[in-house]
């Protein structure tokens, strides 16, 4: 089964990923109401890390195959953008982790700076293809592809310290 097979299939069978992207909010919500404020304590946040993992994982996905689609897949238009897929995910995402966030702060959720520091890493991977995309640089310069990944490590290491120092 390909990865177009597979969204086929969840665009046929809608039922599954509207019900999965709305009972993670929904637990979320009765988390926080069930925990009275207490969301930093031991079996909640340990509840609150399954379900943003849960919820990330796919909004990540989301997240990182649109952005292909939109700068590598020429010709992609935004009106050919799947809800299901594409969509709901994110939406799902953004509204899960702002109510976890009114009950818990996320530095005191196990894995929470694990899974912020994959959506940086992916962020940064995806700059660096897109500039190198647009540059041409593999066309014009006749370096070992060796040479090629170590500066693309290198730019990477650059990004990631730079994000960090930002954000601290």
């Amino acid at each position: 089964m390909t990865l177009r097979e597979f969204f086929d299939y969840l665009g046929e069978h809608p039922q599954a990923i509207v019900g999965y992207f709305l009972v993670l909010p929904l637990i979320a919500l009765l988390a926080g109401w069930m925990s009275r404020g207490d969301g930093n304590q031991s079996p909640w946040k340990y509840l609150h890390a399954l379900v943003i993992y849960a919820v990330c994982i796919p909004g990540i996905f989301s997240i990182a195959l649109s952005v292909y689609l939109f700068l590598f897949e020429r010709g992609g238009s935004i009106l050919n953008t799947n809800m299901l897929t594409q969509v709901a995910p994110v939406l799902s995402m953004v509204l899960t982790l702002g109510i976890i966030r009114r009950n818990a702060r996320f530095e005191q959720i196990p894995g929470f700076d694990k899974l912020s520091s994959l959506m940086m890493t992916i962020g940064a991977v995806f700059v660096l293809m897109y500039l190198l995309d647009r540059t041409h640089l593999i066309a014009f310069v006749r370096v070992p592809v060796q040479y090629l990944l170590l500066i693309v490590v290198g730019l990477l290491l650059v990004f990631r310290y730079g994000f960090r120092q930002l954000i601290s």
